[in-house]
């Protein structure tokens, strides 16, 4: 018996055909479903980065507006222009995703127009957004600003 379990133990040479087939199927078949689901949450992920970029720029408005005892309808601009100051540098690291913004001075609580980049995709807005609202944005609110 022992001789024989002994041989059986020596034909064993790894797997067959079949078995090596049937495990790159079901691996094709993951890749196949994991991978669009990555992409969409990379590009959510990305999308929601621009909000987290406007919110930092409204918040660097708000210490500009501060220290500048800005009266209501004072505008500042992401970027600096010549009739405008700008965030970036004095009140703000990096722009981040954003191309544009302006952020305007209300009694109400400012608010900010923004553009900007997620991917290959654009997010922008085409009214005024507060900090409630940028907080507020979910999924479906998110969808209306992006467009390919």
């Amino acid at each position: 018996m022992k001789k024989f379990m002994q041989e059986r133990l020596n034909n064993e040479k790894g797997l067959t055909l079949v078995e090596l087939l049937a495990v790159i199927v079901i691996l094709g078949i993951i890749a196949a479903i994991a991978i669009p689901s990555i992409g969409g949450i990379i590009q959510g992920t990305r999308e929601k980065a621009v909000i987290a970029d406007a919110q930092n720029t409204l918040a660097a408005a708000n210490l500009y507006f501060t220290e500048n005892n800005s009266l209501d309808g004072a505008t500042v601009l992401l970027k600096s222009s010549e009739t405008v100051d700008g965030l970036v540098g004095a009140y703000l690291d990096d722009a981040g995703s954003l191309q544009s913004a302006t952020v305007t001075k209300v009694a109400t609580g400012n608010t900010i127009v923004f553009s900007g980049t997620a991917g290959n995709k654009k997010v922008e807005t085409s009214a005024g957004l507060t900090k409630k609202s940028l907080s507020d944005l979910d999924k479906a609110g998110l969808k209306a600003l992006v467009t390919p």
